[in-house]
């Protein structure tokens, strides 16, 4: 499960690991470009010693093995160093020397390999020459006797001194595999790394096991819905339109012992398309022939009657407040059976309002008097409006953007109305990325099928403003509501 997951959070986050590799291959391809070319020489010695015999011959191999490791720590001493920088032709100082020149010894052999690397080419072959002919004659006099006599160790150059032709650094097809290799590892562990501190909700899947609740629906993303929000008209044939009917038909069916009739839409914050997806959800809902009441709760930043282009002046805080009848302010919208109540004037005190009796004997009107009311409600997190109108409903029904709100915002909106017994009758991810190739499986099904866009008329009835009621006219209400719907 962790490499799947790993694999999906590189796969969502392609575009970090092409940028990091672009940047690492455009820096190796600077630095490759900038280095200056380097050469070098190299120059291999033989050590040997008298010997008689095959025991002393193999004695005298393992003598002289061991002697090498000590000859090659002599090369780089700065005895030898300073012996070459006396050298008026090398044109270099001891340090110097030494930073150039490296050893190898061959395991089990007696051959010792030294190699000199230099900018110039001519000057690693002079500093090689003079460090091959300086070595033999240290070796000599640190081997010889105290007595004057010569050493058991005798030193020959077997090779060289030489110097490469073409430069051994930079390499570029090297530079640039490394630097490929390097750049496609960084950036996937940077697509991970982005992934896992991304506390964002992403998926469907992590919606459902946030919320704990079904996934009833996923909306696409569609850049039109912005200038045209409802699904009427040429949107009514989209595939925004398509996934509102299919969440019409899951939610009709979340529980058929015990349908809701009462349905509260709500977010964890403000922005999240909740209002968008109840007047769409209503439309759909009217066309599929339900009687259906629209309400809009959201008394802080009512949106209803703005996306349904109707007059928001009068609506459900002056009924709370006991002004009009329900049956005066309720407005017909399109040719569907979908009715409207709008938000109505700003209350100082949305929270209490909601939570009165009267918001709770107009819920009891109005489920009598429709077969699906649709209420949209404020964001949970940011006031308790929304809590307190889906404690008086059937169920609520919770909408996240995908990408928007964290996985700990969605997990507290839910707690909120667990917390409160509300029945979460499921959840839906709005403003989904949907594949291309669903997408296109849907146009070309759409195409095939000869779809026509089904133009709803917007009339919109007058409302009728009628005396002021007092708070025992629910049942005249209802019955004016009941007249309206039929």
């Amino acid at each position: 499960m962790d490499l799947y997951r790993h694999l999906r959070l590189v796969r969502r986050h392609w575009w970090i690991v092409l940028l990091t590799l672009v940047i690492a291959l455009g820096v190796t391809a600077l630095v490759t470009v900038r280095a200056q070319p380097r050469y070098v020489a190299s120059v291999t010695f033989f050590v040997t010693t008298p010997s008689q015999g095959v025991t002393d011959a193999y004695q005298g191999g393992l003598f002289l093995q061991q002697r090498v490791k000590s000859y090659a720590e002599l090369l780089t001493s700065d005895r030898l160093a300073q012996s070459v920088a006396a050298d008026d032709a090398v044109g270099l100082t001891a340090e110097q020397v030494q930073s150039r020149v490296s050893t190898a010894a061959e395991a089990g052999t007696v051959l010792l390999r030294a190699s000199v690397t230099d900018t110039d080419q001519t000057r690693a072959l002079r500093v090689t020459e003079a460090l091959s002919a300086r070595f033999v004659e240290l070796v000599q006099n640190v081997e010889t006797k105290p007595d004057g006599t010569a050493g058991p160790i005798k030193i020959e150059v077997v090779s060289g001194p030489r110097v490469s032709p073409a430069p051994v650094s930079p390499q570029p097809t090297r530079n640039l595999t490394v630097g490929a290799l390097i750049g496609l590892l960084a950036g996937i562990g940077l697509a991970i790394l982005r992934g896992l501190v991304d506390v964002r909700l992403r998926d469907a899947v992590g919606l459902q096991r946030t919320t704990g609740s079904p996934l009833l629906g996923e909306i696409p993303f569609e850049g039109a819905a912005k200038a045209s929000p409802l699904i009427v008209g040429e949107a009514a044939t989209s595939a925004r339109a398509e996934a509102v009917r299919k969440l019409r038909t899951n939610l009709r069916f979340v529980d058929v012992h015990e349908p809701a009739r009462v349905i509260a839409v709500t977010s964890a914050l403000q922005g999240e398309g909740k209002t968008t997806l109840s007047c769409n959800l209503a439309i759909s809902l009217a066309e599929a022939g339900w009687r259906v009441l629209l309400v809009d709760a959201d008394l802080r930043r009512p949106k209803v009657g703005e996306y349904l282009g109707l007059d928001n002046g009068i609506g459900l805080t002056d009924v709370l407040v006991g002004d009009v009848q329900v049956g005066d302010v309720v407005q017909r919208w399109g040719d569907k059976s979908l009715l409207v109540l709008p938000s109505g004037s700003a209350p100082p005190n949305p929270s209490e309002l909601l939570g009165s009796k009267a918001m709770a004997d107009l819920l009891l009107a109005l489920r009598e008097s429709a077969d699906i009311v649709i209420i949209d409600t404020a964001p949970l997190l940011a006031v308790t409006d929304g809590v307190v109108v889906a404690v008086q409903a059937d169920g609520a029904l919770l909408v996240t953007q995908q990408g928007r709100t964290s996985r700990s915002q969605v997990a507290n909106a839910a707690r909120s109305l667990h917390s409160v017994s509300v029945r979460l009758l499921g959840c839906v991810l709005n403003m989904a990325k949907v594949p291309k190739a669903e997408a296109y499986q849907y146009e070309a099904y759409r195409v095939v099928a000869g779809e026509r866009p089904a133009v709803v008329s917007e009339q919109v009835s007058t409302p009728r403003h009628a005396a002021p009621a007092g708070p025992g006219a629910v049942s005249d209400r209802t019955q004016e509501l009941t007249r309206l719907t039929r």
